[in-house]
């Protein structure tokens, strides 16, 4: 039986075992509830943790799937490979994600932190379900070109894997929905909430003045788009990028196929923005100077151009290069060192 009681949005499980008639059987090590928490100036959590209890041995067969070569077709290509943890879990130094085969993708590999909380993923927002996440990069011909069967397949094969299921779910069935809901459970657990402004807006530490000044600046030019507590409205936007022609990549029209969504792409969150270089749906830009550079004087005006980019007749958003700077000093301050090194996200 299992019964759920929410209070401070932690969780607390409790589970029984049914006994067999006709056998003994060996009772299993009584599973923990992985609380998990978060500032109140956090949005709701979207994770239905009712449909897919977080448990420390669900979070844990998660971390190991996560870090599982077998999940690719060639047994190379873990979802570690392109989410690496001292890169906030990004792909660092590649434009777009390299799979199997070095097979090249077209988007730029996106963080994976505070996941519990958003209600669509990847770029395009095809996703709605972070259950359901993990089977995009796992069946995709130029990240892992697998399959579920095969995955089973290849897991089920091993006297470990099925240990560490049925210590998760309470027999040693391995199924695909099971391996997905651990990879979200781990998922769930990434939360980053530990950065200076964190400290700051718990009134642990203050700003610099060129920190403040930043703040100030970005309330004014950046925080229509990038709000509060994760900074993303997780909307969809043009920001008057040019189309890639290698990677043919339109956004969130290859999903709608709506011509108003040509080149609209996710508003990404900006935590830990400093350790997620290059920048864009397909890392065009490698510093923050060039994506502000690109904000205040490269963007290109056309039919579908987000209306916050072109106000008063302008195009883009006016900044000068002391301004550049203060926004900088403030986007430093999303970063989040204990995220980057904490040994429960590490392979």
């Amino acid at each position: 039986m299992i019964k759920l009681f929410k209070s401070g949005l932690i969780l607390f499980i409790f589970l029984s075992f049914a006994s067999c008639s006709d056998e003994v059987m060996e009772p299993l090590e009584k599973d923990e509830v992985y609380n998990l928490t978060f500032p109140s100036y956090f949005p709701e959590m979207t994770f239905d943790a009712s449909g897919n209890p977080v448990t420390k041995n669900g979070v844990e067969l998660g971390r190991k799937l996560f870090y599982e070569g077998r999940l690719s077709r060639n047994n190379t290509i873990s979802c570690g490979f392109c989410h690496i943890q001292e890169n906030a879990f990004t792909h660092h130094g590649h434009t777009v994600s390299h799979g199997v085969d070095d097979r090249i993708g077209i988007r730029n590999a996106p963080p994976i932190q505070n996941m519990a909380f958003l209600k669509r993923y990847m770029w395009d927002g095809v996703i709605h379900n972070l259950n359901e996440q993990p089977i995009i990069p796992i069946t995709n011909e130029d990240e892992m070109d697998s399959s579920m069967p095969e995955v089973i397949s290849k897991l089920s094969s091993d006297s470990k894997y099925k240990k560490l299921f049925k210590e998760a779910y309470g027999d040693e069935n391995i199924t695909g929905e099971r391996v997905l809901k651990a990879l979200s459970q781990f998922m769930a657990t990434m939360i980053s909430a530990d950065s200076k402004y964190d400290r700051f807006r718990q009134g642990k530490e203050n700003f610099s003045s060129e920190e403040a000044q930043g703040m100030n600046l970005f309330q004014q030019k950046c925080a229509s788009c990038h709000s509060g507590g994760l900074f993303t409205d997780e909307s969809f936007r043009n920001t008057g990028m040019y189309y890639n022609m290698q990677f043919k990549d339109a956004g969130r029209y290859r999903v709608t196929l709506d011509q108003n969504d040509w080149m609209k792409f996710r508003v990404p969150s900006l935590r830990n923005v400093e350790y997620t270089a290059p920048y864009m749906h397909d890392g065009r830009f490698y510093t923050l100077d060039a994506v502000l550079n690109f904000y205040s004087d490269q963007v290109e005006d056309n039919p579908n151009l987000d209306p916050q980019l072109k106000q008063n007749g302008h195009i883009g958003i006016a900044m000068n290069a002391q301004e550049k700077q203060f926004i900088i000093a403030f986007l430093k301050t999303l970063s989040d060192k204990n995220f980057i090194s904490n040994p429960k996200f590490a392979e």
